[in-house]
C-alpha cells in the first residue's frame, strides 16, 4: 500500500478539484460578519460545514473573534457542549451523532447515479439510523497516484466530508484505504442437508440460516467452517448461498479463533515476498551502535511469552548532585533497522497494526523470524536495541534522560513470577546470584518512581483482568485472575517512564510523531456519571477541567461498600477511548502532558514509527522516518487506531465463544452474576467466575411495565418500583447457549430490589421517553406510551 499523504484545503475550506455530480454551492451560505460573535445557530452550521475547523481557536479565527469576544464565544460552545449540542472530539467540537473525520465504512448500495454509497461499520443503536455517505472514487485534482478502488460489500477507511448538497447523502468520503474486499461474505457451519447440497448455520448473533445448492458447497464437509457469497435473494424463503472457501473443521483446536479471524478480516498469512525478505535478513552491524554488551540489562516478561521487546536495568545514581536518586536504562529491540519504510515487511506490518492475541495463538504484526529471533532481546545473544537512560532524584522526579543506539547481550531471561519470588526470599538457582546486583536495585528504583508517580495520580482503575486457560485439545479448562506483582507494576512503570521520554526527545527536536493520546471524558458523560454518584451520595464537581485524581477521589469514596464495583464500572464507562495521533492533547488517564508508544515495537506498529523518529532525528543512522511517512501521519494514525479496535474486538468475541462453548452443557443450571449493563431491552449479567457475559431479555423479567432510566443505570418496575440497577449482585438461570455466536441467554432468578428515592422520583415526573419498555408478550402498554 501506498501511503498517502495528508490533504490540504484552500483558505475558505474547500477542497479541490472536482467532489462530484452533488456538490453543488451551498443552497443556504452562512451569513459571516467578520469580527462579531456569531449566533448559536451560525456556529452550529459552521461546525457541521467545516469539520476540519472545529476546534476553538479555528472558530476564533474563522469569525476573527479577538480579546473579549473570544471569551463569549469560549463559553458559548461551553453552553452548547452542556445542553448536548455539542461534543468533544480530542480537540475538535463535533455535533453529537456526526461522523468524526476519519470513520470505518461498510458499502451497502448505490444511489440512483450509480455511485456508492456507505454507512458507518459501528454506530450506536440509541442514536437511529445510520447516515448515508456518498463514496469519491477519484483522485482528488492535484493529488499524485491512484485512488485505492472499492465496490460493494467492501469496508473502507475513508476521510469524511460534509456534503454540500443538502438533497443527498450527509456526508462525502474519499478512500484511505479498502480494509477488506466483499464485506457482503458471510461465515457459518455446513451441514450437510438430506436431499443433498447443505445449510449454513451463522455465527454472528444476529445471522440467518441459508441454504446451500449441491453445486455450489465448494468441497465442505458437515462441519466444516465455510465463508459464504449471497448466490440468490428470493421473496420467499431462505436466502441461498455460494460456498467460497472452506475454514476447516469447526471441531478443531484452533477454529474459534479463526472465526474472529475471518470475521473481522485480520490478515494471518505473511505474503512471500514479505516471508523472503525476513529469512533474508543477517544480524545488525555494529554502525552508529555504542557496545552495551557488558551493562546486565534482563527481560522481565510472562512466563509462556516468545518475544522479548523490553529490558532493564537499574542503579544508584553516581552523581553527588542527585543525593538518593536512581538511574534507569530501559533497552526497545531495534525493530527500525530491519523493518525499513515502504518495504514488503513494513506495508504487511501498516495493514496489520498490530499483533493479536487469542487464548490459543498469536497473529503477529511481524514475521518470526524477525519477531522471535533477530529482535528478541534473548539471553546471552548480541541484540540491536534503541536505549533511554533516565535520571530519577530521591522524591521520583525525571530529572533527565538521553537516548543511545545501542548492542545489547541479556544477562537473564525471567518471567514476572520468577522475579517476585526472588525479591519475596524464594530465589532459585537462576535469580539468586542476581538478587543483590541486579534485582535489589531494580526495586529500589521502581520505588522511587512510585513516589513521582503517586505525586501524579494517574487514573487508578483496578479492574481485575481475567485470563483462559485452555486444555491440550483447545477448549476451556479454567479462567483465573492472575496476582498483580510489584513485578508488574515496576515493568509498566518504566516502559509508561521511557514512552514519555521518547515524545518529550521528538517535540524538543521538532521532530513530527504519533502520539498515544487520551482526551478527557465529555461534559455529556460526565453529567450521566454526576447523576448515578448523587444516587449514592457521592458528588461530582461540575466543570469541564476535570483531571485524573478527581476520579480517584470518588473511587476512594466508594471503596470497601457494597457500590465499590458499580462504581469502577461506570467511571469507566465515563472515560474516553486512547487512540494515536500526530497532534498532542495529553494522555487524561496517565495524567501525562507528552506520551508517545515507544517500548513494544515487535508488536505495534506506532512504536515502530516513533523510533524512525528517534533513529531520524538524532542521527542514529540507517532506519530513520522518512518525508513521506511524516506526511502520512495523520492518515497511518487513524488506520493503527482502526486495526487497535478490530484487534480488540477480535480478542472479545473469541472469549465469548471460547466461554459459550464451555457452558453450552450447563443450559438450565443457575449462576451467581452481576448485572455489567443496563439497556432499553434487557439486562447483561456478567459471571466473575467464568469471565463471561449473557443477556436476560427485558420481556422475561415479569409482569410489570419497565422504565429505563440511563443516568441511574436502572430498569424499574413502573408499578412494584423494584428493579435492577449496574452492579447489582443477582443469580441468574442459563436458558440458552450458542456457542458459534458466543451468545449467551439468562432467566433472572432473583427479585428485583426497591429503587433508591431518586430512581422512583424520575418515574413520577413523567419523563418515560427515556426508554419505557413493555414486558409481557401479548399486553399493551397504557394509552400514551411510545
Amino acid at each position: 500500500m501506498s501511503r498517502i499523504p495528508r490533504e490540504r484545503t484552500n483558505p475558505a475550506g474547500k477542497r479541490p478539484g472536482k467532489i462530484g455530480r452533488k456538490d453543488a454551492p451551498a443552497v443556504e451560505p452562512l451569513n459571516i460578519v467578520h469580527g462579531a460573535l456569531p449566533s448559536r445557530e451560525v456556529i452550529l452550521r459552521f461546525i457541521a460545514d467545516h469539520p476540519q475547523k472545529a476546534s476553538k481557536r479555528e472558530l476564533a479565527k474563522a469569525f476573527g473573534l479577538k480579546g473579549d469576544s473570544r471569551v463569549e464565544l469560549k463559553h458559548m460552545l461551553q453552553e452548547l457542549e452542556q445542553e448536548g449540542m455539542l461534543q468533544k472530539n480530542r480537540k475538535s467540537l463535533i455535533r453529537p451523532g456526526a461522523l468524526p473525520p476519519v470513520t470505518v465504512l461498510d458499502i451497502t448500495t448505490r444511489d440512483k447515479d450509480g455511485d456508492l454509497i456507505g454507512r458507518p461499520a459501528e454506530w450506536p443503536e440509541d442514536q437511529g439510523a445510520a447516515p448515508a455517505v456518498s463514496i469519491r472514487q477519484q483522485s482528488p485534482a492535484g493529488r499524485q497516484g491512484k485512488a485505492p478502488v472499492a465496490g460493494l460489500g467492501d469496508r473502507i477507511l475513508a476521510k469524511i466530508f460534509p456534503a454540500v448538497d443538502r438533497g443527498g447523502p450527509a456526508y462525502t468520503a474519499r478512500i484511505i484505504k479498502v480494509i477488506d474486499r466483499r464485506r457482503g461474505a458471510s461465515m457459518g457451519v455446513f451441514r450437510i442437508a438430506a436431499g443433498g447440497g447443505g445449510r449454513l448455520l451463522p455465527i454472528e448473533r444476529r445471522g440467518e440460516e441459508m441454504v446451500i445448492d449441491p453445486d455450489f458447497t465448494g468441497g465442505a464437509t458437515d462441519g466444516d467452517l465455510v465463508e459464504v457469497e449471497i448466490a440468490r435473494l428470493g421473496r420467499f424463503g431462505l436466502p441461498r448461498a455460494k460456498v467460497l472457501s472452506v475454514v476447516g473443521s469447526v471441531g478443531s483446536e484452533k477454529a474459534i479463533s479463526m472465526i474472529a479471524i475471518h470475521a473481522h478480516g485480520i490478515p494471518h498469512v505473511f505474503p512471500p515476498a514479505v516471508i523472503a525478505e525476513a529469512e533474508a535478513a543477517r544480524p545488525a552491524s555494529m554502525s552508529h551502535r555504542e557496545d552495551w554488551r557488558d551493562v546486565p540489562l534482563i527481560t522481565i516478561d510472562p512466563a509462556d511469552a516468545k518475544d522479548h521487546d523490553d529490558a532493564v536495568y537499574a542503579e544508584p545514581d553516581p552523581s553527588p548532585d542527585n543525593p538518593g536518586g536512581v538511574l534507569v536504562t530501559v533497552a526497545i529491540a531495534d525493530v527500525s533497522w530491519y523493518i525499513r519504510p515502504n518495504s514488503p515487511l513494513d506495508r504487511e506490518a501498516l495493514k496489520r497494526g498490530n499483533s493479536v492475541y487469542f487464548p490459543d495463538r498469536v497473529v503477529p504484526m511481524l514475521p518470526e523470524r524477525i519477531s522471535n529471533d533477530l529482535c528478541s532481546l534473548k539471553e546471552g545473544v548480541d541484540r540491536p536495541a534503541l536505549a533511554v537512560r533516565m535520571s530519577f532524584s530521591g522524591e521520583g522526579r525525571k530529572i533527565g534522560h538521553t537516548f543511545h543506539r545501542i548492542m545489547m547481550k541479556s544477562a537473564a531471561k525471567l518471567s514476572y513470577q520468577q522475579a517476585q519470588a526472588a525479591i519475596d526470599g524464594k530465589p532459585d538457582d537462576q535469580t539468586g546470584p542476581m538478587l543483590e546486583p541486579i534485582l535489589k536495585p531494580l526495586w529500589h528504583a521502581y520505588e522511587v518512581m512510585k513516589r513521582g508517580r503517586d505525586r501524579r495520580q494517574p487514573l487508578e482503575l483496578d479492574m481485575p483482568e481475567r485470563k483462559i486457560l485452555l486444555k491440550p485439545d483447545g477448549t476451556v479448562d479454567r479462567v483465573v485472575v492472575p496476582p498483580r506483582l510489584d513485578a508488574h507494576k515496576l515493568i509498566e512503570e518504566m516502559m509508561i517512564q521511557a514512552n514519555v521520554c521518547a515524545a518529550e526527545t521528538l517535540e524538543k527536536k521538532r521532530q513530527p510523531l504519533i502520539y498515544r493520546i487520551h482526551d478527557g471524558p465529555t461534559l455529556a458523560k460526565q453529567e450521566i456519571l454526576r447523576e448515578f454518584l448523587a444516587t449514592l451520595g457521592i458528588s461530582l464537581a461540575k466543570g469541564g477541567n476535570m483531571r485524573a485524581n478527581n476520579f480517584n477521589g470518588i473511587l476512594a469514596k466508594a471503596d470497601g461498600t457494597p457500590h465499590q464495583t458499580m462504581v469502577s464500572e461506570m467511571v469507566l464507562r465515563s472515560q474516553s477511548q486512547a487512540i494515536y495521533g500526530p497532534e498532542n492533547i495529553g494522555h487524561f488517564g496517565l495524567n501525562l502532558m507528552k506520551y508517545a508508544h515507544f517500548t513494544s515495537p515487535i508488536r505495534r506498529y506506532a512504536d515502530l514509527i516513533v523510533h524512525r523518529a528517534l533513529v531520524g532525528s538524532l542521527g542514529f543512522g540507517e532506519g530513520g522516518i522518512t518525508p513521506e511517512e511524516e506526511a502520512a501521519l495523520d492518515d497511518i494514525a487513524a488506520e493503527i487506531s482502526t486495526f487497535e479496535r478490530r484487534a480488540m474486538a477480535a480478542e472479545r468475541e473469541t472469549v465469548d465463544r471460547l466461554i459459550a462453548h464451555h457452558l453450552s452443557g450447563r443450559v438450565g443450571e443457575e449462576f451467581a452474576g452481576r448485572v455489567s449493563g443496563v439497556t432499553k431491552s434487557g439486562l447483561f449479567i456478567a459471571l466473575p467466575d467464568y469471565g463471561a457475559d449473557g443477556f436476560v431479555p427485558i420481556s422475561t423479567l415479569g409482569s410489570d411495565y419497565f422504565i429505563y432510566d440511563e443516568a441511574h443505570q436502572a430498569l424499574s418496575g413502573e408499578r412494584t418500583g423494584l428493579g435492577y440497577r449496574l452492579g447489582d449482585s443477582v443469580t441468574v438461570k442459563l436458558a440458552e447457549a450458542i456457542p458459534l455466536a458466543g451468545a449467551l441467554r439468562f432467566e433472572m432468578i432473583s427479585e428485583g430490589r426497591e429503587m433508591p428515592a431518586a430512581v422512583r422520583s424520575f418515574h413520577k415526573a413523567g419523563r418515560r421517553d427515556r426508554g419505557q419498555v413493555r414486558k409481557k408478550p401479548g399486553t399493551r402498554p397504557p394509552r400514551g406510551r411510545h
